[in-house]
């Protein structure tokens, strides 16, 4: 590591500060080029820890940056993990305040619920299937703290990968029901189509970014507890949005969920 422990919780603070407030900033590498992996995972647990503190639940992990269209349309080489907390859980097909957001972009994905702990290293797509209870759909609302959407990718690790909001709903399937690579999805906005994709977006397969998962957190000593709700990333580029706009996610064998933006 190379930040001390109080520009740690100074960045963590900062950090949350700007999501509680829909204020954005510059990325936190302009000031700290120095920092590593390691920083950036700590300021990230560190918000995590003040959510805690105040007494909220984390409700569940997620990967993002997972597909080759989103690590396109963000610059970046590879996946990054993050976490869930009760304020980001909205009910299926309930309204998303713009006000409380800064630049909103919606992601479709598919989400998991393990049934049994994971944990790498070694975890691989058979692991996880074989661990997951069911899957369903999910739209995950991102919103970088980061102005103009501009960061690399150790500052989004520190920045809680750019969680804000995500609701799941449909119909929930069990894993060995679908085939999740060749599962199709449908991202409509208004009404009308805007993003197409399948499961084989997300890294081939998208148990293959909870496998993922699972190994950085065995790296750290850490694993997937059984009962863990997972979002294995963007199918598709994410999509901006602004007040007014109905956001519905159809998935192949799965249903729909969707939510409104006011």
């Amino acid at each position: 590591m190379k930040l001390d422990a109080r520009t740690i919780a100074a960045l963590a603070e900062h950090l949350e500060g700007c999501e509680l407030g829909a204020r954005d900033t510059p990325k936190i590498t302009d000031e700290h080029p120095q920092m590593d992996w390691d920083d950036a995972y700590a300021i990230q647990d560190a918000i995590r820890a003040r959510k805690q503190v105040r007494g909220l639940r984390i409700v569940g992990l997620k990967a993002g940056l997972t597909s080759h269209a989103k690590m396109k349309q963000m610059g970046v080489a590879s996946p990054v993990f993050g976490f869930l907390a009760e304020p980001h859980a909205l009910p299926e097909g309930a309204e998303c305040k713009v006000s409380e957001l800064i630049h909103p972009k919606v992601e479709p994905e598919i989400a998991f619920v393990t049934r049994r702990p994971l944990k790498g290293p070694g975890c691989h797509i058979g692991a996880v299937l074989a661990a997951t209870d069911f899957v369903l759909p999910g739209i995950e609302v991102i919103d970088s703290r980061y102005r103009d959407f501009k960061f690399d990718l150790k500052s989004v690790v520190a920045d809680n990968t750019s969680a804000a909001r995500f609701v799941v709903g449909g119909q929930a399937r069990a894993a060995s029901e679908v085939d999740l690579r060749t599962t199709g999805i449908v991202l409509e906005k208004n009404g009308v189509p805007v993003a197409f994709g399948a499961g084989a977006a997300v890294l081939g397969h998208p148990a293959a970014a909870i496998a993922m998962l699972a190994n950085h957190l065995g790296a750290r000593g850490e694993e997937i507890p059984a009962g863990t709700l997972i979002l294995s990333g963007g199918i598709t580029e994410a999509v901006a949005v602004e007040a007014g706009d109905a956001v519905t996610l159809r998935v192949q064998g799965m249903g729909s969920v969707g939510l409104r933006f006011v």
